[in-house]
């Protein structure tokens, strides 16, 4: 699947008693990537409302490698490594801007629930066609 990324910069609200970003931090930090990534694709809560549903993460594992600080620029990746029926298993990365080393890896369990009653749906048609288009052209 394609890469999508964009940077963010730590806040000093977000640090822990370490003066590191606390851990439950980067959850936010991987659910602004996958919202941006959806709005990159022309699909903005807009959409969304007007297809009754909504995507909602259901499980996430994060594997904290390395500190990031107030002030530091991260870089976030992320991917969609499968979307089939309800579910879409999306991947990140993030490391500090122009750097290498890994801060965070992560996966993310996230689900198109309907809006009204939250329960799953399968995942609209112009929503895969989407992400699956954003594929084919990047090949």
């Amino acid at each position: 699947m394609q890469l999508f990324k964009t940077l963010l910069r730590v806040r000093h609200y977000e640090m822990d008693a370490l003066g590191h970003v606390n851990n439950a931090v980067y959850q936010n930090y991987l659910e602004q990537a996958a919202i941006e990534h959806s709005e990159h694709l022309g699909l903005t809560f807009d959409i969304y409302r007007e297809l009754g549903g909504v995507f909602v993460m259901r499980r996430v594992e994060i594997d904290y490698l390395r500190p990031a600080v107030a002030g530091d620029t991260l870089e976030v990746t992320t991917w969609l490594k499968e979307m089939r029926g309800s579910r879409a298993l999306r991947c990140y990365e993030i490391r500090k801007q122009n750097q290498d080393d890994l801060l965070v890896t992560a996966e993310a369990l996230w689900v198109w629930v309907d809006a009204k009653t939250m329960r799953p749906r399968p995942i609209p048609s112009l929503l895969l066609e989407k992400f699956i288009r954003q594929d084919a052209e990047n090949f």
